[in-house]
């Protein structure tokens, strides 16, 4: 009796010791299993840390077209097998591995680790608090050197002929997108003619698009940092400097922008252009009305002719689709139409299929936006801009707003 009694007070004492041990090595397996189970899903630079205050995962989400749609399953992933017990959880999200949001869950005395929900987490841009843990952290399936193919739809029309209704061109657009290092993409595009109606010879011809290099930072205090550099739409080349600020309460923001740039154009694969180059710029500041998820924008600019003006643009984002509106107002051009004020619509529509899957480093072929501007003032000549990559668009900016992104947690 009493060897026994010894026996069972030693395997006691070894459990105690090794009990410990063996909680934490299962949460660290958690934490791999759930990374791995990331990967499996597409999910890029997808990595983990944990110290005694949470745990925190890191990924890029490459497998779903809608930015709000893949958050969600990774969401789902981790409150299913990754959430650690009673401590907090945190997701950082990456766009071509730069952060963009946090999601952050923390858990009360009173709940199970499996009862976390959707409507648990926050969503914000703050990440400064988290900058040291990511320092150390090892990524899985890295999205360096990895291509996509994205086609982009394009569509123009005019209707300045009393002969004819419409004249138009609708044209593909492939662009060759690649990441060399942190926040550094390589775009080149050509631009293939699908149907051309008496729109201009050029628009006949096969011939290069936007061909870029951009390189993106983000500093303390939520600030963007972007250059980009090349060729962009039009014909147009330079180069120009993107900043973005999201003040402590998120609804607003300010954006800049200043470019460098000439007129220019393709024809035969030859490249003219003239020797001017002009300065633009604007200054914006923007608010965010998560209720309707509906972003107001006011700006004021400086257009490629030179001249100055204020725009306004409201835009309601869905899941799929932004749709607005915007008005102007230039100053200083007697010859201006409709003495300078101009307006009209916009929309963007994300096109499918809104799920892929990358086999190593071979070519993934993706779809882009379709959209169109409509001008309803028939303004050609003023309050002119550029776009300097394929998706420099509202619908694009947009994918990234923590309140956005929360509503599709919500609603998916």
């Amino acid at each position: 009796m009493s060897k026994l009694l010894t026996t069972k007070g030693v395997a006691l004492l070894l459990f105690l010791l090794v009990a410990p041990c063996g909680l934490s090595l299962l949460q660290a397996q958690t934490g791999e299993e759930t990374v791995k189970r990331l990967v499996e899903m597409g999910f890029e630079n997808v990595g983990w840390t944990e110290d005694a205050e949470e745990r925190v995962y890191v990924l890029q989400n490459s497998a779903y077209r809608l930015q709000g749609v893949g958050i969600g399953k990774a969401v789902d992933v981790i409150q299913k097998e990754g959430l650690p017990e009673s401590k907090k959880c945190r997701i950082v999200v990456l766009n071509n591995n730069v952060p963009q949001i946090s999601l952050s869950y923390s858990p009360v005395a009173a709940d199970s680790v499996r009862s976390a929900d959707r409507k648990d987490w926050r969503v914000s841009y703050e990440v400064d608090d988290v900058r040291k843990k990511l320092r150390g952290v090892v990524k899985s399936n890295s999205s360096l050197f990895k291509v996509d193919v994205v086609v982009y739809p394009w569509l123009m029309f005019q209707n300045y002929k009393l002969s004819k209704m419409y004249d138009y061109v609708f044209q593909l657009s492939p662009a060759i997108e690649v990441s060399m290092w942190k926040g550094m993409k390589l775009t080149g595009q050509i631009v293939l003619p699908v149907q051309n109606d008496y729109y201009g010879s050029r628009y006949g011809q096969v011939r290069p698009g936007f061909m870029t290099i951009s390189q993106s930072v983000r500093l303390p205090y939520n600030i963007f940092l972007q250059g980009i550099a090349g060729f962009y739409e039009g014909g147009r080349s330079g180069f120009e400097l993107r900043a973005k600020y999201i003040f402590p309460d998120e609804h607003f923001w300010l954006t800049g922008r200043l470019g460098y740039t000439r007129k220019g154009y393709w024809d035969h694969w030859s490249y003219y252009h003239g020797v001017k180059w002009t300065m633009d710029a604007h200054l914006g500041v923007h608010y965010y009305w998560p209720q309707f998820n509906t972003e107001f924008k006011l700006k004021g600019e400086r257009f490629l002719m030179e001249e100055y003006g204020v725009q306004f643009e409201m835009y309601r984002h869905f899941r799929h689709a932004s749709i607005g509106f915007y008005a102007m107002k230039i100053f200083g051009k007697d010859d201006a139409a409709n003495n300078g004020v101009n307006g009209g619509f916009a929309f963007r529509i994300a096109l499918p299929p809104y799920k892929y899957k990358r086999k190593g480093y071979m070519p993934r072929l993706v779809a882009g936006e379709f959209g169109f501007k409509y001008n309803a003032g028939n303004e050609k000549q003023y309050g002119n801009f550029y776009r300097s990559s394929p998706d420099d668009n509202f619908l694009v900016e947009n994918a990234y707003n923590p309140y956005f992104i929360k509503s599709e947690l919500l609603n998916y």
